[in-house]
């Protein structure tokens, strides 16, 4: 039994902001965003959308595309660090009220930046034993834990959902392979405070998530190329089998770099960051809908999912295109 996506949807807030546009309230400019991370845009919400929101748009294209029900689906799995509520309910099962996947079960997870890779082959393994259509979202609203006066994190970051229906199938291909890694001895190098360590009560200082840019680029640029060197042996492949990597959009700089250590061109990677910034667990959907959505997917292509994060975390999914 094979495991294939077979449908693929995002959700975006309304509202696109430029970079011009944050140079207005803190000091920077386009310019400088740009030439260090390849942002241009991020969407952000309004005050009345949240991931839930985001998500359930992303899942309902997704489902349309699959042509599948909701009613269909076995379980909802939503990977977000900013869950509409703080500790419960979780954002899945708002989602799945708001799709109406009656039948369905329905959890978050938290793999931070990694948290679809993570959500993707945890929906993968369940099917082993339920084999009914899985939904697979990440959404992360990460405009809501910024510090808007901080230049060097609030540059960064956007909101948005990607969402994949997978279905379990004899046809051959689909999620051949997951690789999920963490390392907590870096938890401090990008953390959001909160729960029973720092409760919220009162006037609350750790509001914001906190990170050691330097620290967190070098662990991604080398975890990077780690998973994907990793993915291609344990499949008995080459990289010039690799047909399309789709990252994780932290920062272009990174994947740049990545490109340079793997030894191959940026036209195999698929890159989309410039118009929606980092939306965390959202980026890798996301960016494979775009893929999907301009035809640059073809079927047998082999696809190479990366993400990594705070957590520590890394993952990645090689994945036969089957569509």
């Amino acid at each position: 039994m094979n495991v294939h996506i077979t449908g693929l949807g995002y959700g975006l807030p309304a509202r696109r902001v430029t970079n011009e546009e944050l140079a207005k309230t803190i000091d920077t400019t386009d310019e400088w965003i740009f030439s260090h991370t390849g942002i241009r845009a991020r969407h952000i919400v309004g005050p009345e959308e949240s991931s839930a929101t985001l998500a359930t748009s992303a899942a309902k294209m997704a489902l349309a595309r699959a042509g599948v029900k909701p009613e269909e689906l076995g379980m909802v799995v939503v990977a977000t660090s900013t869950p509409d509520y703080g500790a419960f309910p979780s954002t899945a099962c708002l989602v799945q009220r708001d799709i109406g996947a009656v039948h369905a079960g329905a959890f978050d997870l938290f793999a931070a930046c990694t948290g679809f890779i993570y959500a993707l082959e945890a929906a993968r393994s369940l099917m082993q034993n339920d084999l009914r259509p899985a939904l697979v979202i990440g959404a992360d609203v990460m405009s809501r834990i910024t510090d808007w006066k901080d230049r060097n994190t609030c540059v960064l970051f956007g909101d948005g959902a990607g969402a994949a229906v997978l279905q379990a199938s004899d046809r051959p291909g689909g999620i051949r392979h997951s690789i999920l890694r963490a390392d907590g001895k870096g938890a401090q190098a990008l953390h959001h405070e909160g729960g029973c360590r720092t409760p919220q009560t009162g006037p609350w200082q750790g509001a914001y998530l906190q990170m050691n840019g330097r620290q967190v680029f070098n662990f991604a640029v080398k975890a990077f190329e780690e998973i994907v060197r990793d993915l291609i042996a344990r499949q008995g492949i080459t990289l010039s089998e690799v047909r399309w990597i789709v990252p994780h959009q932290a920062n272009v700089r990174i994947i740049e770099a990545a490109a340079r250590r793997l030894d191959i061109g940026l036209d195999r990677f698929f890159v989309n960051i410039g118009d929606l910034a980092n939306t965390s667990a959202a980026t890798v959907p996301m960016a494979l809908e775009q893929l999907h959505r301009e035809g640059k997917l073809q079927a047998d292509d082999t696809v190479i999912l990366a993400g990594f994060g705070a957590g520590l975390t890394w993952g990645g999914s090689l994945v036969q295109w089957q569509g």
